[in-house]
């Protein structure tokens, strides 16, 4: 333990490793293990007690000491914790049949704590020397001896593992596949490759027989039922024998098998492969909305014009549609408008010829056009009237529209219909306070009928849009236990209302710096195009 004493002062950190089924492998694994043994058994008391009573205090400084000492990876937490309590179950079981159950009759034998173990308090010792003496633990300890002898094979791995055998044989035997037989029979063999036990030696020849079998094919092997479940019977239910403690079933038959990779990057290519597969569902569904909006557009646009022509043909005798020349076509930023906002509008592709068409007066059409004018002029005088009467508040018009033939989600046409009954005529806003977690810092904010209006019909959004899109993104994120791998930039730190690129500089710095460096973050970006915003993903290490 002076080398991790010696690497905590310099504030030198191994990083540990772990296998493909996410056991830890490796000489930092190794020196943590034996450091989380000498933390369990000098800073828990001796006590007759389950781990579960242990105050959490002290389960808290182990954690602490360990992860100064090692990078054990998020999630690392609940396993380092769970090998301090076997370690020191581990502890009491040897002080119990070394050092008190051999002296029972020997009080003074009894009297002080082992020398080996010197740091154990007098009152301690005495406590749990009676405790072990008492007529309830022989009982207990009668029962686990028992079960213990049920146990025919034992291994000879001491605190190296499966995972660490595994790995080992993995170095000696490159390109050979290591199934759970061969673990099990080296797991058994001592230094010079012998098996002393005769059951366990006649259980090795079986596993020999068999895998010699399955390499000439004439015995097949398939899920659970392997080389081992042939030669020892059955697995108990939800055990898997020859790896190791806290491996399923599902894990070991079902996972795929990927290179040996640290737990840092395990989670980060979790993370990596999540956000391609979604990349990868929406890029359909993006290029489906975008063939039928341009499919509606065109429908649109061929239906205005065949109308178009229609009035000019009942208006212009002989007309020649070769009087009309195409414009340059701008398509609309959505299907809602070519204003892209939420109000309707006319969609134009094609204009006329102020030329062409004078060339081509007569005086009886002109008379009908002059009726026929005046007569759209009184129509459009009632609905501009009924149209104001209905959306003038305090002077201000804010463009609301029928959105019921409006090609949006219903949350959003209820959104634009709230915005039009509630906050419009009460000269109300929507109030949203953001959470500290979001940013690093808790702020509120609001959001103005013209800003949903202006989400509504596609239209460049302000900071503060784009804000409470993230909050609710970080919402998501939380409820699928994803906080802790995506981080958000508050837009109003970016932005460029936000002093010069050297202020904006220091404000993500001192965001990053509240992080634990390994996290992905969001930060709005705006190349400069006044209808293009999106985010950028960062991977800070």
């Amino acid at each position: 333990m002076p080398r991790v004493v010696k690497r905590k002062l310099q504030k030198l950190r191994p990083i540990v490793e772990y296998n493909k089924r996410g056991k830890g492998i490796g000489q930092a694994h190794s020196e943590m293990q034996s450091y989380i043994g000498v933390l369990a058994r000098s800073r828990v008391p001796l006590v007759d007690m389950k781990w579960s009573q242990i105050p959490k205090d002290i389960k808290e400084q182990i954690w602490e000491a360990v992860d100064m000492a090692f990078v054990v990876g998020q999630g690392g937490k609940n396993s380092v914790l769970a090998s301090a309590a076997k370690k020191w179950k581990d502890f009491k079981s040897t002080l119990t049949r070394h050092y008190i159950l051999p002296y029972t009759n020997d009080r003074e034998k009894l009297s002080q704590p082992p020398e080996t173990y010197k740091f154990i308090e007098k009152a301690q010792w005495d406590a749990f020397v009676a405790s072990r003496l008492s007529k309830d633990f022989e009982s207990v300890h009668s029962q686990h001896a028992q079960i213990r002898e049920k146990l025919e094979y034992n291994h000879r791995l001491s605190r190296k593992g499966y995972a660490g055998l595994e790995d080992q044989l993995e170095e000696t035997m490159p390109g050979v596949e290591i199934d759970r037989s061969t673990l099990w029979k080296r797991a058994r063999q001592d230094k010079h490759g012998n098996i002393p036990d005769p059951k366990v030696a006649e259980k090795a020849k079986l596993i020999d027989e068999l895998q010699k079998q399955v390499s000439e094919g004439k015995v097949s092997v398939y899920g659970s039922n392997d080389v081992l479940t042939m030669a020892l019977g059955p697995e108990h239910p939800g055990r898997v024998g020859g790896v190791g403690a806290g491996i399923s079933p599902r894990q070991y038959f079902n996972l795929p098998k990927p290179q040996r990779m640290s737990f840092d990057d395990r989670l980060k290519d979790s993370l990596r492969v999540l956000l391609q597969e979604e990349t990868k569902k929406m890029e359909p569904k993006a290029r489906e909305e975008a063939l039928r909006m341009e499919a509606r557009t065109k429908q649109l646009v061929e239906a205005e014009r065949e109308h178009f022509l229609s009035q000019l043909s009942q208006l212009i005798p002989n007309f020649d549609p070769s009087m009309l020349k195409p414009r340059i076509s701008q398509s609309p930023k959505n299907p809602m408008s070519d204003k892209a906002s939420c109000s309707g509008g006319d969609v134009r592709s094609l204009h006329f010829k102020d030329d062409t068409a004078k060339n081509g007066k007569h005086q009886e059409d002109e008379e009908k056009e002059e009726e026929k004018k005046d007569e759209e002029k009184e129509e459009e005088k009632q609905d501009e009237k009924e149209k104001e009467d209905e959306e003038k508040h305090d002077d201000k018009v804010i463009e609301v529209g029928d959105y019921s033939n409006m090609e949006a989600p219903s949350s959003l046409k209820t959104l634009c219909r709230y915005v039009e009954t509630t906050l419009v005529p009460e000269d109300k806003t929507l109030q949203f306070t953001i959470d500290k977690e979001v940013f690093g810092r808790e702020r509120d904010t609001f959001l103005l009928p013209e800003d949903i209006t202006q989400f509504a019909g596609m239209e460049e959004i302000g900071a503060t849009v784009v804000a409470v899109y993230m909050r609710y993104l970080h919402d998501v994120l939380k409820q699928a236990n994803m906080c802790s791998m995506v981080g958000f930039i508050d837009p109003a730190t970016v932005s460029a209302n936000s002093g010069t690129i050297a202020d904006r500089s220091r404000l993500v710095a001192a965001r990053l710096q509240k992080t634990d460096g390994e996290q992905i973050f969001m930060m709005p970006y705006n190349p400069g195009l006044v209808s293009l915003t999106g985010f950028c993903f960062y991977d800070f290490q």
